[in-house]
């Protein structure tokens, strides 16, 4: 019992932060039907460029919380400026393109997002500075630290605040007609393109909170950080239902308690030849098993009802 509560509530935080990243695919996919491959290059950039910030204020003697807050405040901004750009540049220009040009257009917008932040951070992993308590705290019979705490409040607040900006408020009314028909939607008055844009940039804004959350919860930072984040966040999009922000989240949180239940209970099975390294294949068992078994997701729908 006190492995499968420590999991659960290890499954919890990493899910959390699995959720918060899958909003911002399930948004954009949503709205325009695009997979923005990209969104796991802006999550790391989001994480580095709060890296940066964390650490001069460290060299300076600073610590707690403030400081992950300041590193988050510098993120934001930073990550919706480049998701601008790359809606602006990357997407906008191939809207009305075969679908396969977009996507072709992501992976490269991926690609080289990784090797520009190589040219700027370098590419070694960095550490984070250690300048919050990570303070246990006893539930039972696991052990939840501070930072994860602090993660699991965060994302809940944000999904919160990203359900009641959807669906009961004006600029939300206008993301729900764009993704279900952006002509009419157009002919009602809504500009299409300015939704499409601020969708960016709301995603874009998660994500850099989630980056600054993965930084400080592992300590460590890289320029290929996101792909395999992205990925896992995408097949938490599908599992849920992409183009389902309810199923973003409940797809997040169910993955990130699967991979750590299993990854715990193959360990003691097999005496820990199989464990936490086999995490990423049970991620996409699941993707597989999900695609096969039920491709609309849990919770999926037809995409323009979705947003």
């Amino acid at each position: 019992m006190d492995i499968f509560l420590q999991q659960l509530v290890n499954g919890l935080v990493q899910g959390s932060i699995y959720a918060l990243v899958a909003l911002g695919y399930t948004m954009v996919y949503g709205i325009i039907e695009l997979v923005n491959f990209a969104h796991g290059e802006v999550v790391m950039v989001g994480a580095l460029v709060s890296l940066s910030v964390i650490q001069r204020l460290a060299d300076r003697g600073l610590s707690g919380w403030g400081v992950i807050a300041a590193g988050i405040l510098v993120s934001i901004p930073a990550c919706m400026a480049l998701g601008f750009a790359i809606e602006r540049v990357a997407y906008r220009p191939l809207r009305r393109a075969p679908r396969l040009a977009p996507l072709i257009s992501a992976i490269g917008v991926s690609i080289a997002l990784q090797q520009l932040a190589a040219l700027i951070w370098g590419r070694n992993f960095l550490h984070y500075p250690e300048v919050v308590a990570r303070t246990p705290f006893h539930l039972g019979g696991a052990v939840i630290t501070e930072v994860q705490l602090v993660i699991l409040a965060t994302a809940a607040l944000l999904m919160a605040g990203l359900w009641f900006l959807v669906q009961r408020t004006r600029l939300g009314r206008a993301m729900r007609a764009t993704a279900q028909n952006p002509a009419v939607a157009g002919l009602m008055g809504v500009d299409v393109d300015r939704i499409i844009a601020t969708t960016f940039l709301i995603g874009s804004a998660l994500a850099a909170v989630a980056g600054t959350l993965v930084g400080t919860y592992y300590n460590v930072g890289n320029h290929t950080m996101g792909f395999l984040l992205g990925m896992k966040a995408f097949t938490a999009a599908v599992l849920g239902g992409i183009g389902n922000l309810q199923g973003a989240m409940l797809g997040g949180l169910l993955l990130g308690v699967i991979e750590n239940l299993g990854a715990g209970y193959l360990g003691n099975l097999t005496g820990g030849v199989i464990g936490s390294n086999y995490s990423d294949v049970l991620s996409f068992l699941m993707l597989v098993a999900v695609l096969v078994l039920r491709p609309s997701g849990l919770l999926g729908e037809r995409s323009a009802e979705k947003v």
